[in-house]
């Protein structure tokens, strides 16, 4: 996932990337960068060894591994799939996240569940129908709230042969 922010911030790019477990949807590696070489923040989950391991610079630091953690981007496909919660609670490496279920509402004309995620005060707004994908976040900053409608990618276009004249 990559974020590019502007508006009230400094333009800014991160870019995001999870490897995630396939059932649980829970985080074995997560790393943010600006996308233009090395992540300026990593974490991995190791089950094998039972160690959470987090670079950030050249700094580095590990814990055991004795629950599922999330990531920033494995929590927001979390409640695609399974946000018709009324509440749930994730863990992630700075503690826990409640996600507490908000009265269904439309964004953009389309029928959306909504979350309120706690602590950081994130609005996050899903399609009821599938494939329930993601369609708005609201996440207040010192700057004022920061806002992404969000667009599935698009597809790339294949591109045609043109037919010579005989």
């Amino acid at each position: 996932m990559q974020t590019d922010f502007g508006g009230v911030l400094p333009e800014l790019r991160r870019v995001q990337t999870s490897r995630l477990h396939p059932r649980f949807l829970t985080s074995l590696h997560y790393a943010e960068g600006d996308g233009r070489g090395r992540a300026s923040f990593e974490t991995t989950f190791d089950r094998k060894a039972g160690l959470i391991t987090l670079r950030q610079g050249k700094e580095e630091a590990t814990a055991p591994l004795t629950t599922e953690y999330h990531d920033p981007v494995s929590l927001l496909l979390w409640l695609r799939a399974f946000g018709a919660v009324d509440r749930a609670q994730a863990q992630m490496t700075g503690g826990h996240v409640l996600v507490q279920r908000l009265a269904d509402t439309e964004v953009g004309g389309v029928p959306a569940r909504a979350s309120f995620l706690r602590p950081g005060g994130a609005y996050v707004y899903v399609e009821q129908a599938p494939p329930h994908r993601l369609l708005r976040l609201i996440q207040p900053t010192d700057f004022g709230p920061i806002e992404g409608a969000l667009q599935p990618p698009r597809k790339p276009q294949p591109e045609r042969r043109r037919r010579r004249a005989s």
